[in-house]
């Protein structure tokens, strides 16, 4: 099945340097646009229906009075990763809170992680530096009732001790690679385990899985007594 992924901005050659370093990336249908409105580009968006959307952070730069606004409706339909220099993490985490997916730096990032971007956004995954893993769960935790989560929690004691220990890594904001390499399985391991828990727990992605593990004090009981 082939996906739909928009790559955006307002300088040509950046466009066609992402257009190279993507070439080989494969199941997806690519399409270039070089604007300077944001308007123009969710135009773009409605029609074309994208799974993801790399957008060059020129673009929210030049339409700085609307662009948050605009970047909110952009991200109702489509996985929005943006691509910039070095900013801060409390601008990351302000993109982060607009519906953006992801955040990589376009001036150092390599052509074999930016297909690794697409791929794990494109899966449900977010691309975010660790801290602004942490803090978004955290943040939601607060606004969360415990109640909501309660049946989740007791629920935790089905999941075997392997499960388990992957779902402590999601809780820490780890990729799918990152957690393939901490247990040593392959990343196809990672999501076979991951369906099975999402099922057990009656939970839709990660970000619900990493919000019950930030609630479980089981974490600290299971923590003390493998420690002991």
């Amino acid at each position: 099945m082939m996906n739909n992924l928009i790559i955006a901005g307002p300088n040509r050659e950046r466009i066609l340097s992402w257009k190279q370093e993507l070439q080989e990336l494969k199941g997806f249908v690519k399409t270039y646009i070089i604007t300077e409105r944001l308007e123009i580009l969710w135009d773009d968006v409605v029609r074309i229906k994208p799974q993801v959307l790399l957008l060059d952070i020129d673009l929210l730069n030049l339409n700085s009075l609307n662009g948050n606004v605009d970047l909110k409706r952009i991200c109702t339909e489509a996985k929005v990763v943006v691509l910039s220099g070095a900013i801060s993490e409390d601008m990351e985490w302000n993109l982060l809170k607009a519906g953006v997916r992801g955040c990589c730096r376009n001036d150092i990032i390599k052509p074999e992680l930016l297909k690794q971007v697409v791929m794990a956004v494109k899966q449900g995954e977010l691309w975010v530096r660790r801290s602004l893993a942490s803090r978004l769960i955290g943040e939601l935790g607060k606004i969360t009732s415990d109640k909501v989560y309660q049946s989740s929690l007791r629920l935790l004691h089905n999941l075997t001790q392997r499960e388990y220990d992957i779902a402590l890594h999601v809780g820490n904001g780890e990729s799918n690679k990152q957690i393939a390499q901490s247990c040593k399985i392959t990343e196809r391991t990672v999501k076979s385990h991951l369906t099975e828990i999402y099922l057990k727990l009656g939970v839709a992605d990660r970000l619900n899985l990493a919000l019950i593990i930030s609630s479980d004090d089981l974490h600290q009981r299971r923590g003390e007594s493998q420690s002991q």
